[in-house]
């Protein structure tokens, strides 16, 4: 337990990382389909778009879950302190979900430019939000 608080700390960086990541790729996306005429324009963002999520994002996102669960193997009193850890980890694992169709979004990008239109893209960007406010009501406020 005496490295607990670090590790913690850990956690709270890796997850703002990962959330940098979330929130920026999507907006990406949005210039990707709204600018897909313009190949070096295009270009540039394709190169934004693979290292976000390669050398950003994905580390980040295991660096979260990883801090996260040895949070919990020190400190298995957690899941006995009531729903809202279960409901954290829903949320946290929809995160992971949005973080893969994100790299799939990003593949059919690279393929079909105008795969959506950036509207779509705008509209999708507001998922983490939801998410991470849910997050962080189950952690601080403990609704359950």
């Amino acid at each position: 337990m005496q490295y607990y608080n670090w590790i913690l700390a850990f956690h709270v960086m890796s997850f703002v990382s990962w959330m940098a990541m979330l929130f920026y790729q999507p907006r990406l996306y949005v210039y990707h389909s709204e600018n897909a005429d313009n190949e070096g324009f295009v270009k540039v963002v394709k190169i934004q778009e693979y290292k976000l999520i390669k050398y950003i994002g994905t580390p980040a996102m295991w660096a979260t879950i990883l801090s996260g669960g040895a949070m919990l193997w020190l400190n298995t009193g957690l899941f006995h302190s009531g729903g809202w850890l279960h409901a954290k980890i829903l949320f946290v694992i929809l995160l992971i979900a949005y973080h893969i169709s994100l790299e799939i979004h990003r593949k059919k990008l690279i393929d079909n430019p105008k795969y959506r239109p950036g509207k779509f893209y705008r509209f999708y960007n507001e998922v983490p939000t939801l998410l991470m406010i849910g997050i962080v009501i189950f952690v601080v406020v403990k609704p359950f």
